[in-house]
């Protein structure tokens, strides 16, 4: 929006060349320029290394200068809001550092004074691979007193799992208990986290300036979005859907999708290993059956966030999710709804009874349960959340496909209590979106998956399933550089026949010798199952010379079983072919984990 002279205290000329500068800055000089003209408030000012700071007026700081970041991130989500809040802190004139848990030297966490951390929780209440050593050193006894820490901890996590937050809230009360002193109150954050992640870094800015100034002077805080390009996590992409192709063959008991969608004029950019974020859409014929148990008017608006008012009907088709039901949902229905058994399945000593009601329910359930809320549309929307992205492994090279980004998709259907059930984003790719339509995306970054700095390192890749599709990606991306190194995959599904994903593709870089070996195990083909782990043992000892010779180790897949079962296989070849004791082969994982040659993508 132009400046105005008549609102404003600038004259004519000064309004004109501000006019003229503010749209060629970017976000990141915004908010530099944000933070000079506040450190310029000050009466004392000193040049620093990139930007003037302000100096304290007081000498008596109760609290440093210098913020230590830490992130432990799974996906990315942690990793860039660390890097963003890092940004916003810098432009406000504090020393700070950033850096993954599993690279931050633990014995110097005693020297630190302020310190905030950023961290997800993963399956089951986990902390995520790269939080893991520092996890288990503060629940040592190696861990330190912090009597002189401030802290303050922002815990992303997702409330349709009963570990909500988990990892984010050992971390803030494990820190407390070894001495620590809040900075700021822990922020829980759902999948939908921009909002309370902005209020947690503005809260914490705040309390840093209070501590270190009795009569600090207000200066507007840099905004966490500093570097957020023109389409994000918060402003998708529309991109047209080029390609819709089953890779299974007919017979199958699966449905397999592989999307290659057109990027071109996003101006997003990705590395192997990167995921590709999507917004799908609810099923028509589900919100018509929640629309016939409600008694609103399908038409009437609602206003779904501010400026954004849209009709009930697509409000729910395109905005709330409705197809997963919470812990937190249920409670907060519950304070907008008078029916007994709700109440009393929310009731102390009744926790098992509400989690097994949870599962596998939806929105259409719990209203034939329980009836209507509220007392208008408004209201019975007010405490949905919004459909969160669905993240996939990028399939495909930037370099190979310029302007394309491939995904590969596992159509997910079941039956529970007494209906078919449907993945949301997996059938709406699988049914309803037809080369030429749109789908809102975005690149989510994940630099603890990436290939090795070298193209001469040798890599071993593990993907059953859909876990195959990064490394569709590394294979093209090595093909396009000209790596040399040894490459070396371990697929597996229910049958050859109908379930090889990419065969032709993986059968051509193993004659181009692109790919050097691959192992494949498909568990449906013969009466005993085997499985990716069954293969692994079967080279073990070739698999562990690659590991000594400084091999790259990558999963993707599904964490819970498979995940799991590989990690145990690959301790017990560790174990036996290093003539290890088993404390010594989880030392040596570790120490691959350490050095990121072991790397996993799970979900």
């Amino acid at each position: 929006m132009p400046l105005q002279v008549l609102n404003s205290p600038f004259s004519q000329e000064q309004a004109e060349l501000l006019n003229r500068l503010l749209p060629t800055l970017t976000d990141s000089q915004k908010a530099w320029l944000s933070g000079y003209l506040a450190a310029a408030l000050q009466p004392t000012f000193v040049q620093g290394n990139a930007a003037l700071q302000p100096l304290s007026q007081t000498t008596n700081q109760s609290v440093s200068k210098e913020v230590t970041i830490l992130y432990g991130s799974q996906t990315g989500n942690a990793q860039g809001l660390a890097k963003k809040a890092a940004d916003a802190f810098a432009a406000n004139g504090l020393q700070v550092t950033v850096s993954s848990m599993s690279d931050f030297k633990l014995n110097h966490l005693k020297k630190v004074q302020n310190l905030l951390v950023v961290v997800s929780t993963h399956g089951e209440g986990d902390p995520p691979d790269n939080a893991l050593t520092f996890h288990e050193f503060l629940y040592s006894k190696r861990a330190p007193k912090l009597d002189d820490l401030h802290f303050s901890v922002l815990a992303l996590g997702d409330s349709s799992y009963e570990f909500f937050c988990q990892t984010g809230k050992d971390f803030d009360q494990r820190l407390e208990e070894l001495g620590g002193t809040r900075l700021y109150p822990r922020f829980d954050c759902d999948v939908d986290y921009d909002e309370p992640a902005e209020e947690w870094l503005q809260g914490v800015l705040g309390s840093i300036r209070e501590a270190q100034n009795e009569n600090p002077v207000p200066s507007p805080a840099a905004p966490l979005q500093t570097v957020e390009s023109i389409y994000s996590r918060t402003n998708p992409f529309r991109a047209e859907v080029l390609e819709n192709i089953n890779l299974n063959g007919r017979g199958s008991n699966k449905e397999t999708r592989h999307l290659e969608i057109s990027l071109e004029g996003s101006g997003f950019t990705f590395a192997p290993g990167d995921s590709l974020g999507i917004y799908p859409e609810n099923d028509q014929v589900l919100v018509e059956l929640l629309l016939h148990e409600l008694k609103w008017n399908p038409e009437e608006p609602v206003t779904v966030k501010p400026g954004d008012e849209r009709p009930l009907k697509d409000a729910l088709l395109s905005f709330y999710e409705i197809t997963v039901l919470t812990k937190p949902l249920l409670e907060k229905i519950s304070k907008l709804s008078n029916n007994k058994e709700l109440q009393e399945l929310l009731s102390p000593g009744n926790e098992e009874k509400a989690k097994k009601y949870l599962k596998n329910r939806d929105l259409l359930d719990f209203i034939r349960d329980f009836g209507v809320w509220g007392e208008s549309a408004q209201e019975f929307v007010s405490v949905l959340r919004k459909i969160p992205a669905r993240l996939y492994s990028i399939a495909s090279s930037l370099a190979a496909n310029p302007d394309e980004v491939h995904v590969t998709i596992g159509a997910v259907r079941y039956e529970a209590n007494g209906r078919k059930r449907n993945g949301v984003c997996s059938i709406h790719t699988a049914e309803r979106l037809q080369p030429g339509d749109t789908l809102p995306v975005f690149i989510q970054h994940n630099e603890n998956f990436k290939l090795p700095q070298n193209p001469d390192a040798p890599i071993i890749m593990v993907g059953p399933g859909t876990g195959v599709a990064p490394f569709r990606s590394f294979m093209q991306e090595r093909e396009e550089m000209g790596a040399e190194g040894k490459s070396w995959m371990f697929f597996g599904d229910q049958h050859f026949v109908t379930d090889f994903l990419y065969q032709i593709e993986w059968q051509t870089w193993l004659k181009n010798g692109i790919l050097t070996k691959m192992d494949v195990a498909f568990s449906r083909d013969q009466e005993e199952k085997v499985y990716v782990q069954h293969r692994m043992l079967e080279h073990s000892k070739e698999l562990f010379e690659w590991l000594e010779a400084g091999a790259y180790f990558y999963v993707c897949g599904d964490e819970k079983n498979m995940a799991h079962d590989v990690h145990q296989t690959l301790l017990e070849i560790i174990e036996k072919e290093g003539g290890m004791s088993r404390e010594k082969a989880e030392a040596y994982l570790a120490n691959l984990q350490q050095q990121r040659r072991y790397q996993r993508d799970v979900y």
